[in-house]
């Protein structure tokens, strides 16, 4: 080596070793080796509970709620949107046009009624909830803060929660407030059926919302009526009409007098979760003839569920036991993601759903 190449490699900085990035067997043994239990979560996939018939008889629906109370879930997560992300989704609505309009309840009547803000009134709720007990005016001023807030499940079960004797109007809670939520009671969405309904009878004091519609924009979409239209042909396929009649099938067979809780096994089961995979989401990342749209359609997609289970990792915290109750379409891509994380153990729904 000549004299110069000796003195320059002298006076460089001895190499660096990039340490490897963490394992991530490794952080799911040492979490599995810890003292005491990771926490559990529990994908109950539903269809949508509003589209079914107006005479439908909810109270068939007790079955169904025996076997998840018997899990005993600590905290029970909803395809529905929080009132912070709607202030968002609100104050930039020229990227999400009429998103919010579609998707969040509407809590400007509770905000002018009680003089508060979103911000503000989740402040004061997550400050009452600390407390070791609720008067009845305590859950009245709460149901009116939830609603504040842009959380109508949550109010109601605050509502739901007071004695028959304690439903109705205060200071806390005025009149308009409280005919809110007496139309919300008759709501007939899975939210209200299942989840409200659970965590009345467990003694829950709130209800997740985790849904997410901040990643909209990832399906990129300038021509909404082209996209819509290319989507739809992406969807058509013998395929489809095949699983279309399966779904009808098990749905008019439980309409007729079949067992609600044997409809949910069919809903949950990997056959009902392959036909959703491979008559929507596999179909548009396969488009040949549509490729550009079934592209963004897959990343809005799985955008939606990547940050949807993000926020179910934010509500199990270190001591969870999550019901998570999502439309069946998002249940594989929820489980699949869910076992990316570290310290979370997914629960067998159809163990818990058998006889």
């Amino acid at each position: 080596m000549s004299f110069l190449l000796s003195l320059l490699a002298s006076a460089a900085p001895a190499a660096t070793t990039v340490p490897p990035p963490p394992d991530p067997v490794t952080l799911v043994d040492r979490a599995a080796a810890r003292r005491g239990d990771r926490s559990h979560v529990l994908v109950l996939g539903t269809a949508h509970l509003s589209t079914l018939p107006k005479d439908m008889d909810f109270t068939r629906f007790a079955p169904l709620l025996d076997r998840l109370a018997a899990w005993k879930p600590r905290q029970i997560a909803v395809e529905s949107l929080s009132g912070a992300q709607c202030d968002y989704l609100r104050a930039y609505a020229f990227a999400y046009p009429e998103t919010a309009e579609d998707y969040c309840f509407d809590p400007a009547p509770a905000r002018t009624a009680l003089a508060i803000d979103g911000a503000d009134a989740e402040r004061t709720v997550l400050e009452m909830l600390a407390q070791p007990s609720h008067s009845a005016a305590d859950r009245r001023r709460m149901a009116g803060l939830f609603l504040a807030m842009g959380e109508a499940d949550s109010a109601l079960l605050q509502w739901e929660r007071l004695p028959e004797a304690d439903h109705h109007a205060s200071a806390e809670l005025p009149q308009p407030l409280v005919d809110i939520l007496t139309k919300r009671a008759e709501s007939r969405n899975e939210n209200v059926v299942i989840a409200v309904a659970l965590a009345k009878r467990l003694g829950l004091e709130r209800i997740y919302p985790v849904d997410d519609h901040t990643g909209d924009r990832a399906a990129r979409v300038e021509d909404g009526n082209t996209y819509g239209q290319q989507i739809q042909a992406i969807w058509d396929s013998p395929a489809l009409t095949a699983a279309s009649k399966i779904r009808d099938v098990e749905r008019s067979q439980m309409l007729a007098g079949g067992a609600v809780v044997n409809w949910y096994r069919f809903l949950n089961s990997p056959a009902s979760a392959k036909m959703a995979i491979e008559t929507d989401f596999a179909a548009a990342a396969g488009s040949t003839k549509y490729p550009e749209t079934g592209r963004n359609y897959l990343a809005y997609w799985e955008t939606r569920n990547l940050r949807m289970v993000a926020n179910i990792r934010e509500v199990v915290g270190p001591d969870g036991r999550v019901l998570a109750v999502v439309g069946a379409s998002h249940k594989p891509f929820y489980e699949r993601y869910l076992s990316m994380t570290s310290d979370i153990v997914i629960d067998d729904i159809e163990q818990v759903l058998a006889d």
